[in-house]
């Protein structure tokens, strides 16, 4: 299939991919979740919170697992159906939905990233020295999105909600939590 490249967008036999997959991936959910609350007649009601928290980072690249913050959130929200969204800011960050019982997990989840991306061999290095960072943050993607089943999040046992840190330490990483609920 012969690609043309315009603009951020790649055209694939007049189907468009943008090269910021995540944000356009969120903006379709949202208008999806638009569309069938306008499409009920009425019958379904779309309430949102949303609020903010920050968390110190102690590693240049580390796992931080941040769901306990994000089910209080949902809690105070009283949303007992709906989607959570949780998002990272920042280019050199991420949200990663993984393992929570055994913490080998998690550092085999930094060992595959530094094998696959090292650092010090990108172009964006001579800028700053962090262009690893930048490329683990973009194949990882800053948000994911979770269910809520009867007022918590809808994790498995065994999953928990990560912020990924690919450039730190950081004073401060803010992650934004959005609450989308269906109300009768």
């Amino acid at each position: 299939m012969p690609a043309a490249k315009t603009a951020g967008f790649v055209f694939y036999d007049n189907v468009i991919f943008s090269r910021s997959f995540p944000v356009i991936k969120w903006i379709i959910l949202n208008c999806l979740i638009l569309l069938f609350v306008w499409e009920t007649n009425n019958e379904i009601f779309l309430t949102s919170m949303q609020q903010s928290f920050s968390i110190t980072t102690a590693s240049q690249e580390a796992l931080y697992d941040i769901t306990n913050e994000v089910a209080n959130l949902v809690a105070r929200s009283n949303v007992q159906q709906g989607i959570v969204n949780v998002y990272v800011r920042g280019a050199t960050a991420a949200i990663m939905i993984q393992e929570n019982w055994d913490e080998s997990v998690q550092t085999d989840v930094i060992h595959l990233l530094q094998k696959l991306i090292p650092s010090g061999v990108w172009l964006h290095d001579a800028q700053d020295g962090n262009g690893d960072a930048h490329l683990k943050a973009g194949i990882v993607g800053p948000q994911e999105t979770i269910p809520i089943i009867n007022g918590k999040i809808g994790l498995s046992s065994w999953q928990n909600i990560f912020l990924c840190e690919f450039d730190g330490p950081r004073q401060k990483r803010e992650i934004v939590v959005s609450v989308l609920a269906t109300a009768g």
